[in-house]
């Protein structure tokens, strides 16, 4: 998301960092070429005009021009600014402060993804927040909706009304929030009918309910991918019906993102989720100062840490760990990291939330090294070796490297691609365990990326992992011992239990 204004601002922003002093016109000349890529990447003109306007009342002061570092400094104020601008004023979360059971009405055009986000929220609370919660469709018009969302209740175990045919939405409504209530749910999910377009039926329908439920929330789903098209919707429904946040779906597959950089100011309503893929767990709550990071190059190390926290075992980690603390790496390691690669989102989500990785990705993926089917291919030789060929790689002569070929649908040449990339992780992991993340960094550095060269362009080294910590410190998240990790990272102590080698180690049972 973002990649074509992410690329546009950062030829900008390096333009004004290789300039020692900064005058007036250099200001300007960078927030004309600010202004078009804005507008190239389908924000709306008035929020465009606003946001320049304010970038250019900071950035042509003296604080800037006389500062030791000008280019940093306008960095900062269009960091600031963009956020003000996806809404860093409002609160985002979901409010409760409602007696048992707390309705939250979801309503939107059709095809908006409206049911598949409901089921990802109800999972997301009743997983994350710990929330009993109770899923209804009120779509009596589409076919197969009521169906729709039991079947995505199954795939996330949330509890679904039970369909019972030719009631209207305001019985079904009625009945979910007694069935609410009867069984001791905290949340009712009312997923309501849409339409093609905003008609005088569709309001009438969605006032009607939402008159007969009181929700304390009324999220509306928009699609990323219609553009300006998407604030306009959400700026007639907010119009019609207390709208109290946006879920923007697709976000993922818009490159540009000017709906959701033109959303919060244009309608007033701030965007509290955003869909990230297909899958049942692919939502994200919408953070504006980690989004206006990510569209800077800045990375999101705090999204980062959270996946990997996640993802974590602690007592595999920690058995992995001492392994580690020996220089033991075998392959079986190696295809668990291959494994929590995947399960967050690949290498190239893990690379885009990284600051200062935002070339380098690009440059990666355009060579094809990001191509997480390679992953696939290498858990798939992994999985044909014999359990003692895992733990000891030196076994594999070419008699067995052409079994384990045919095995797993691969090549000689494949295999032996696998196994320098252990040998180079086992490397580093020796590295980790005499000087911490340092040292794992230093040798990235001198061997010019990741393991079997699926990370080529990474000469220059890894970002200055110790100050990564203290910004996704100075974020907050409570369930994370930054001070432990900014040490290990400095290399003045051993990496804590669970954050040890690649992001997350070992999947959470």
């Amino acid at each position: 998301m973002f990649e074509s204004l992410s690329d546009r601002l950062g030829s900008v922003f390096e333009k004004l960092r290789g300039k020692g002093a900064l005058e007036e016109k250099d200001v300007n000349e960078a927030l004309r070429e600010v202004r078009v890529a804005l507008l190239e990447a389908d924000v709306a003109l008035p929020v465009a005009k606003e946001f320049i306007g304010k970038v250019k009342e900071r950035a042509v002061g003296s604080e800037v021009l006389r500062s030791v570092t000008p280019g940093q400094q306008v960095v900062k104020i269009v960091h600031d600014a963009l956020i003000d601008m996806l809404g860093g004023d409002t609160d985002a979360t979901l409010s409760f402060a409602t007696t048992p059971p707390a309705a939250i009405m979801m309503v939107g055009l059709q095809g908006s993804g409206k049911t598949t986000s409901t089921a990802k929220i109800a999972l997301r609370l009743q997983k994350r927040e710990k929330k009993k919660v109770l899923m209804a469709s009120l779509d009596t018009r589409r076919p197969a909706a009521m169906e729709q969302l039991q079947i995505l209740g199954e795939q996330a175990e949330v509890k679904t009304l039970p369909i019972i045919a030719g009631q209207s939405p305001r019985d079904i409504a009625n009945r979910a929030m007694e069935a609410g209530k009867l069984g001791g749910f905290d949340v009712v999910m009312l997923d309501t009918a849409g339409r093609l377009s905003i008609d005088e039926q569709l309001m009438t329908e969605i006032a009607d309910i939402n008159k007969a439920t009181n929700p304390i929330e009324t999220l509306l789903v928009v699609d990323a991918l219609t553009g300006q098209d998407a604030v306009q919707t959400a700026e007639k429904f907010k119009q019609r019906v207390p709208v109290t946040g946006v879920v923007m779906t697709r976000i993922d597959g818009d490159a540009r993102g000017g709906a959701a950089l033109s959303m919060r100011a244009v309608t007033g309503a701030p965007i509290k989720f955003v869909g990230i893929g297909e899958k049942i767990d692919a939502l994200d709550t919408f953070e504006p100062e980690r989004m206006a990071g990510r569209i800077l190059g800045m990375g999101d190390i705090v999204s980062l840490v959270e996946k990997a926290s996640e993802e974590m075992d602690i007592a595999k980690a920690k058995k992995q760990a001492k392994k580690m603390a020996k220089g033991e790496f075998d392959m079986n390691d190696l295809a668990d990291q291959f494994k929590q690669m995947r399960n967050m989102g690949g290498m190239g989500a893990i690379l885009g939330m990284m600051p200062g990785m935002g070339k380098m990705k690009k440059m990666v993926d355009q060579a094809g090294g990001l191509d997480d089917k390679e992953i696939i291919h290498q858990e798939a030789i992994i999985s044909s070796m014999t359990k003692k060929e895992r733990k000891n790689p030196k076994l594999l002569n070419a008699s067995r490297k052409k079994r384990i070929a045919a095995g797993s649908g691969t090549s000689v040449q494949a295999i032996n691609k696998l196994i320098k990339a252990h040998r180079q992780m086992a490397d580093m992991m020796k590295k980790m365990g005499k000087g911490g993340m340092k040292g794992m960094a230093q040798q990235l550095a001198g061997m010019g990326g990741a393991p079997g060269g699926m990370m080529p362009g990474m000469a220059g080294g890894m970002p200055d992992a110790a100050a990564l910590a203290k910004e996704a410190k100075g974020a907050g998240t409570d369930e994370v011992d930054f001070d432990a990790i900014e040490k290990a990272l400095s290399g003045q102590a051993p990496m804590p239990p669970g954050m040890g080698g690649l992001p997350g180690m070992g999947k959470k049972k």
